[in-house]
């Protein structure tokens, strides 16, 4: 026996409206709330290691942002005394600024001071182009943050947490963790948290790419006296040290044996396949270049493009003939 059509439930208009109300609440609570906050009450990330360049992207953003607007808003941290502070999204103030903005959407969230360093160095990692230096301050802050966080490891361990420095609970180093969250491999990851034992004027040149990362990071073990009497020598002879020549100090240093004058007599040491070398402003070079090369593929796409116009003025010279 066929069984009779079930009647449509009546909720009423009132009942619909109160469902529909709820449904609305609930898909608006999962997105994130954003603020419309005047820029006189952000204020910068402390010690924040990134810079805000005015170059010819910066132009760009603040073009886009007079046409436009922020699109992105920014990400902010409330701070005690009821202003905000930056965590992610300086470049996008500071366009707004520029372009004569008073105000920028913000998402407001609630972060320990550990938790605002994790997530604006995450942010910023995923810049096209970022100096030796800014990468080596931000891993060193993200490292010493995490070993900061509950459930890291602690330099004086208890009972409850007994774990070796640099180890965590899962069997992996604190500096494993950031590698695994970041575009450097561990070993470099250590290599660019060394770096910031270098003097700012050793510190300089290597973000200028006079001196490369091996030397550097071999550099980075010599004392600030040290540090100091091979910047002098390094002004003096105009040449910075090679690996080998750097390796060199770092056991002189490790003997106490490394002065001025070792320094000196080191580095006049005629270096293999010692060669005339030109250098280009990787600032000069980026504007013949496309977005999406980043710092690090420069020199390959440069050699590539050499290579490409040797081949063009080959063909045009058969041509010729």
């Amino acid at each position: 026996m066929a069984s009779k059509p079930r009647k449509p439930i009546d909720l009423g208009l009132d009942n619909y409206n109160e469902l529909f109300m709820n449904e609305q609440e609930r898909m608006e609570n999962r997105l994130p709330r954003i603020y419309t906050i005047p820029i006189s009450e952000i204020d910068e990330f402390p010690d924040h290691p990134f810079q805000v360049r005015m170059d010819e992207d910066m132009d760009q953003l603040v073009e886009s942002v007079k046409e436009r607007g922020v699109i992105t808003p920014v990400t902010l941290r409330k701070k005690e005394d009821g202003r905000y502070e930056t965590v992610s999204g300086h470049r996008r103030i500071k366009a707004s600024e520029l372009a004569g903005l008073e105000t920028v959407p913000a998402e407001i969230k609630e972060l320990t001071r550990d938790e605002a360093i994790l997530l604006m160095v995450d942010s910023n990692l995923q810049r096209s182009y970022i100096l030796p230096s800014e990468k080596a301050m931000a891993y060193k802050m993200r490292l010493e943050a995490l070993r900061r966080m509950p459930g890291r490891p602690a330099k004086n361990p208890s009972p409850e947490n007994s774990v070796p420095v640099g180890q965590n609970f899962d069997g992996k180093t604190t500096r494993e963790i950031i590698a695994a969250n970041s575009p450097d491999s561990n070993t470099q990851v250590q290599r660019y948290i060394r770096l910031t034992e270098l003097a700012p004027d050793l510190l300089q040149l290597v973000d200028e790419g006079k001196i490369a990362m091996r030397p550097a990071v071999e550099l980075s073990y010599l004392n600030d006296i040290e540090q100091q009497d091979l910047v002098a020598q390094i002004a003096e002879s105009e040449a910075t040290p090679s690996h080998a020549q750097a390796i060199k100090m770092r056991n002189f240093s490790k003997e106490g044996k490394l002065n001025p004058e070792v320094i000196e007599s080191i580095m006049l040491e005629e270096k293999p396949n010692q060669r005339p070398k030109i250098s280009f402003k990787y600032e000069k070079l980026k504007k013949y270049m496309p977005s999406d090369i980043s710092y690090e593929k420069t020199t390959k796409y440069v050699i590539d493009a050499l290579q490409y116009y040797k081949k063009h003025l080959e063909r045009r010279r058969e041509q010729e003939r």
